[in-house]
């Protein structure tokens, strides 16, 4: 999968695949995950837009969280 791929071809692509595959086809659950992915990229993309700038710290532990290095 592109990186760069919208969540609309992302869908479009799920629906192709789930067709004629398996749930656990490594495709369909390669394309679930790209798609996954690129929404939450829009939904961080959208935020971080109004955010105010952050301190060298803030940024060191959402880094931590998107990590999954641990909770808020």
């Amino acid at each position: 999968m592109a990186d760069t791929a919208s969540p609309a071809s992302l869908r479009a692509t799920i629906a192709a695949l789930s067709r004629s595959r398996t749930p656990d086809d490594p495709d369909l659950v390669a394309a679930r995950q790209a798609h996954k992915a690129a929404r939450l990229q829009g939904y961080i993309e959208r935020v971080v837009a109004d955010w105010p700038p952050l301190s060298d710290e803030q940024r060191a532990r959402l880094a931590v969280l998107l990590r999954g290095g641990g909770a808020a």
